[in-house]
């Protein structure tokens, strides 16, 4: 064990006289070889006595066998908490496993497989957010893998790969006040209530069914949510004046006495309606002659009247329930009576900038000009 030279030949069949050194040391119980790229002896000493010092540190790890694709998805299923996630995560296992095969294993996935699954998936004519959400998942688990040594770097630290969505992706509808009003005129009380929830306090949808009467304290104009998708979504959030009314006004209708749920299923009590009434959401939406969208862009409307209103984008995150403002231009859409507000400035702007200078009257001589 230590530094060694071995013989090395050129083409003609002679010996080299100076080969380079080669080293080797115990890892693991594992005899490992590495060569030094030198040919000097104390060079390769000094290459030596670092990785010794990296070996006895612990900063160097072998790599473990590449597991197949198949199984180490299905392993960081495991690790998946949220029922929804793990849902849409399967999905994309099932494509991946569809396109490189069951027996792909992780060290195969360079970077031109992974181009090519993306082709693949361009040319079947699916969305550019399907791809990345098949993309993202597959960025996870070959991150993991790297983290516990089954691979060495994953593929996606040297390029990128996904798709931009803007072009697919379909502009949310925002929700006007006229419109807020037609619909509020044509609901069911339950979807009333659930419609106000939506553009005053931005909640998902899931996270509104699942509120319970414990979770609302009408005395400080709150709401805690407890339960949501992500840690960032567990938070406090303020109710408005509307808001408060349209709570009580459910409450007095069906009362913490029928269910400890806010929106409890009637058929059985002691559960949470786990389904947010699409039907009736399209009926409404059509007697109140507007277009079908889905009830989870009132969110996109919350978020957007916060922006007019000239709310930091922080803020608008910590109320959203988002770990950062990255996201929040996706949900923010700027209105067009901000749009209106904005030219009726510009127009203002003009006005008191050519008001303040003297016109030049026409029968006056200008400088530098002869009569």
């Amino acid at each position: 064990m230590g530094l060694y030279q071995r013989s090395w030949r050129n083409r003609d069949g002679k010996l080299i006289t100076s080969p380079p050194w080669w080293m080797d040391a115990m890892v693991d119980g594992r005899q490992v070889c590495r060569p030094t790229g030198v040919t000097n002896k104390k060079t390769a000493q000094k290459i030596y006595d670092a990785w010794r010092a990296e070996i006895a540190q612990g900063r160097f790890d072998l790599l473990k066998k590449a597991p197949k694709l198949m199984e180490w998805a299905e392993k960081y299923l495991k690790t998946v908490d949220h029922p929804n996630t793990r849902k849409r995560y399967e999905s994309s296992k099932e494509n991946l496993v569809s396109f490189f095969g069951e027996g792909a294993q992780l060290d195969h996935l360079s970077t031109a497989r992974v181009e090519q699954f993306k082709q693949h998936r361009r040319e079947e004519g699916v969305k550019g957010s399907t791809i990345n959400r098949d993309l993202r998942f597959l960025a996870q688990i070959l991150k993991q893998a790297e983290r516990e040594r089954c691979l060495a770097r994953s593929p996606f630290d040297r390029t990128k790969f996904f798709v931009n969505e803007s072009r697919d992706r379909r502009k949310p509808h925002i929700l006007s006040w006229e419109e807020e009003e037609k619909l509020l005129a044509v609901a069911s009380p339950r979807l009333r209530v659930l419609v106000v929830l939506g553009v005053e306090t931005g909640m998902r949808t899931g996270e509104m069914l699942k509120l319970q009467w414990k979770d609302i304290d009408f005395l400080n104009d709150m709401l805690q949510i407890g339960c949501s998708k992500s840690n960032a979504g567990i938070r406090a959030v303020p109710i408005s004046a509307q808001c408060k009314a349209e709570l009580l006004r459910w409450r007095n209708l069906i009362g913490p006495e029928f269910s400890e749920w806010t929106f409890p299923r009637f058929t059985n009590r002691r559960h949470p309606l786990q389904r947010g009434g699409r039907k009736a959401w399209a009926n409404a939406l059509k007697k109140a002659g507007l277009p079908f969208f889905p009830i989870y862009y009132l969110r996109h409307t919350f978020a957007s009247r916060l922006t007019s209103a000239g709310v930091s984008p922080l803020t608008i995150a910590q109320m959203l329930g988002h770990s950062s403002t990255q996201i929040v231009p996706r949900y923010a859409q700027v209105l067009d009576q901000n749009r209106l507000d904005a030219m009726k400035k510009l127009e203002a702007l003009k006005q008191s900038t050519v008001g303040g200078h003297e016109a030049v009257k026409s029968d006056e001589p200008i400088q530098g000009i002869r009569q």
